[in-house]
């Protein structure tokens, strides 16, 4: 548990001192995710994007835990 959170940090710390760059890729705005804007009103849900990020963060488990 302790090596868990130790690394579950270090991925913190590491996408905040990136967060200048991973702002610039087009994450939230993958074709499949759904955006509605209307005058008084903005719904956004990103599928494409959580599917995207669930199979990579699956990958990564699956990696560390081999």
């Amino acid at each position: 548990m302790n090596r868990t959170l130790i690394l579950i940090g270090l991925i913190i710390i590491a996408m905040g001192l990136l967060w200048p760059w991973l702002s610039r890729l087009p994450f939230g705005q993958l074709p499949g995710d759904i955006a509605v804007r209307r005058e008084n009103f903005s719904f956004f849900f990103p599928v494409t994007t959580m599917i995207l990020v669930s199979v990579v963060l699956s990958a990564l488990m699956w990696l560390f835990n081999r």
